[in-house]
């Protein structure tokens, strides 16, 4: 067989949604059904094969995006399962990195929710082609044709509906599929076997409307098939299938299934969809399969038996235990161990893995998170990964000596692991200070440095990460002149800074002669150095750009050092004269509460100086014993959507507020939008000593 065919057969692929849709139940439906596992786990029981981490278990949510794979009607299926909650968005960033294709699963009664919206954008970042998988339209309230409304409306995508839901006798049976018009309904309790069947009442009219709908889309992308259509001429499945396939490759359209994970109903029509619709490594691989080693090291993972892991993509070339590859970012060569094939926590140790296959490797020690792999004598740098700033902090104190030695050594091996976890000394009080992207994530690192690491620690109270920006353009001048006897110290730059709307940029305006090349560097290390700390209380300064206008140097005197040194007494002066501000993150909020509550839910939000953006309301049918009831109209069954933003110093402790509100039946989600000017008041309560 040969290596193009075996690239054919392989999908790289994961689930991604808003946390509570169904992406680890569906991931375990798929490892049940390709005899990957042979009994079915379930999140409420804490009995999942992805959820492997003891926090995952006893919360019921996906923390750490976990790899496995499995083989269906003879194609290999690497999958990773990706966490919803958006504390853990940076699992979603780097998978979709490395993944060719994903299914981002929508929930049949909430539509496009929140994090479903921060995750397609995601994939829209790294151009991921996708499928959408409707789930649970067994559930009271699951509206298929609201979930459609929603991709139009909210992810702004064009869905191609390849199947619709099939109700008999008022439940939720199975699905009918457009492109081959027929039903399949499931009737066993594990889903394991499925009939294929004739139409009822209006299903059939209902399924060749969406048939025509999906002939019209697909005469978009082909002048053949549209030529075909018009003509009425015959078009096979197979034809049809292909333009899908194209279609969906190139990001076009996005084609839609349904059904329910927990039920056990659909999964193996999502499987074939899979195959045939999302792309193979050679469909979408910029690095063609005939050149040297390349690989992406996009996840570390510290593991107790086997030590440091790095988790792979290989996008060219084959590798094997014990050769060496080299790391385009450190310049350093490392030598592989071991090469393991992940399934969750546990591991399968091959001799070789090649192009398009996600691995574990063991040896690599100095190999981070977004890091290229490949040959020394061919060396490459592949786009690497985005990495969110952290938004929440806290102090942690060792409670003895021991627990010291504990926590210094626990806190490296986080940070290898989370490139979104920070620590650092605050200069002022000597505190050790830790960050992260939100309360959960602060409470997953705690909770795992006590039972991993054994460490006993006292912890602060959280606090916001606040950010400083300055108002005004400013030009600066930075001189460093020092003599000690032989050679001194010589830098010396002249500075522009001014405020821009996002990000940091410097930008070397220097005239030939006026500072030599082998400086620049140096010059711009000392700037982003400087903006670590901003004049007002310290916090470090973002939206700016330096650029660096003029300066002089010595032939002697000169060095790295200086021109370093030069640039963050310059940029220090300058920021101090640029009228800085306070910022601090906004965070966008959505809350789902029935009518009962809402006013009370409201007020609370005007409360915490945040703002209502936007107010969705949808009837959902009572049940009583199982059956719809016939209080449609009542007023409790009416299900509102709160969209607004709300400043994260806020909403420390918000659950526990929001239940006590709503009498527990009120769920939210909290994500960063923006960083935005403290307001006066405000910020002289935290900084009276600066402002007044």
């Amino acid at each position: 067989m040969t290596e193009k065919i075996l690239l054919d057969k392989i999908r790289n692929i994961g689930f991604v949604a808003h946390i509570d849709a169904g992406k680890t139940t569906t991931t375990e439906r798929v490892l049940f059904y390709t005899g990957r596992i042979r009994k079915l786990g379930e999140v409420d029981e804490g009995t999942t094969v992805m959820d492997w981490m003891a926090q995952e278990r006893e919360r019921g949510i996906t923390i750490t995006s976990a790899a496995t794979s499995c083989v269906w009607e003879g194609y290999d299926i690497n999958i990773i399962d990706t966490p919803g909650h958006v504390d853990f968005t940076v699992e979603v960033e780097r998978a979709l990195r490395v993944l060719d294709g994903c299914v981002v699963i929508l929930d049949g009664v909430g539509g496009v929710e929140p994090q479903s919206e921060t995750v397609w954008h995601q994939a829209d970042r790294y151009k991921v082609p996708r499928m959408i998988f409707v789930n649970k339209m067994d559930r009271v309230g699951a509206d298929f044709n609201m979930v459609i409304e929603h991709i139009k409306k909210r992810l702004y995508a064009v869905p191609l509906v390849l199947q619709i839901p099939c109700f008999r006798q008022d439940e939720f049976a199975g699905m009918i599929d457009i492109v081959q018009m027929k039903p399949y309904l499931w009737q066993d309790k594990e889903g394991k076997e499925y009939t294929v069947c004739g139409f009822q009442g209006e299903e059939e009219k209902e399924a060749k409307k969406y048939h025509e709908k999906l002939m019209e889309q697909l005469s978009e992308t082909d002048d053949h098939f549209l030529d075909k259509f018009v003509h009425h001429r015959e078009i096979t499945i197979e034809e049809i299938k292909k333009i899908i396939r194209k279609a969906t490759v190139s990001g076009k359209f996005f084609p839609v299934f349904c059904g329910s994970s927990l039920k056990n109903k659909g999964v193996q029509l999502l499987l074939n969809g899979i195959i045939d619709y999302l792309p193979s490594p050679e469909d979408v691989s910029k690095i063609k399969k005939s050149e040297h080693f390349s690989a992406l090291a996009f996840k570390i993972q510290v593991d107790s038996y086997v030590g440091k892991l790095t988790y792979i993509r290989v996008y060219s070339g084959k590798i094997s235990p014990g050769m060496s590859v080299y790391n385009s970012r450190t310049s350093k060569t490392e030598r592989i161990m071991k090469i393991l094939k992940m399934h969750a926590n546990h591991r399968e140790e091959i001799q070789e893995t090649s192009t398009g296959d996600i691995v574990g490797l063991i040896g690599l020690k100095e190999t981070r998170t977004g890091d290229t792999l490949c040959e020394k004598k061919h060396p490459v740098v592949l786009e690497s990964i985005h990495i969110p700033e952290p938004v929440v902090w806290i102090s942690i104190e060792p409670k003895t000596k021991k627990d010291q030695e504990k926590l210094s050594y626990a806190l490296s091996r986080m940070r290898e692991e989370d490139p979104t976890f920070r620590v650092k000394i605050d200069e002022e009080t000597a505190q050790m200070i830790i960050s992260g992207m939100g309360e959960l994530h602060l409470e997953i690192i705690i909770d795992r440095m006590h039972r991993e690491f054994g460490v006993e620690a006292h912890i602060g109270r959280p606090q916001v990460a606040y950010r400083e920006a300055i108002t005004k353009h400013v030009a600066v001048e930075g001189k460093y002149i020092k003599q000690s006897g032989g050679h001194g110290q010589y830098g010396h730059v002249e500075l522009e800074i001014e405020p821009i709307n996002e990000g940091f940029e410097f930008i070397n305006e220097v005239k030939r002669g006026e500072i030599p090349r082998e400086y620049i560097p140096a010059i711009e290390k000392g700037a982003k150095e400087a903006v670590e700390s901003g004049p007002i209380s310290g916090y470090p300064l973002i939206n700016l750009r330096i650029r660096l206008i003029s300066g002089s140097y010595h032939e002697v005197d000169s060095s790295d050092i200086a021109f370093k040194l030069a640039t963050i007494q310059a940029v220090r002066d300058g920021t101090r004269k640029a009228d800085a501000v306070l910022l601090e993150p906004i965070m966008k909020i959505e809350i789902t509460v029935y009518e009962e509550s809402l006013g009370d839910v409201l007020s609370d939000i005007n409360a915490r100086r945040g703002k209502v953006l936007s107010l969705e309301s949808r009837e959902i049918p009572l049940t009583d014993g199982g059956h719809l009831s016939d209080q449609s109209s009542d007023r409790h069954n009416r299900l509102h959507y709160v969209k607004g933003m709300v400043p994260l110093a806020e909403m420390f402790g918000y659950t526990t507020s929001l239940r006590s509100l709503t009498q527990g039946r009120a769920t939210y989600t909290m994500e960063l939008s923006h960083y935005d000017k403290v307001p006066r008041t405000v910020a002289e309560k935290l900084l009276p000593a600066v402002l007044v």
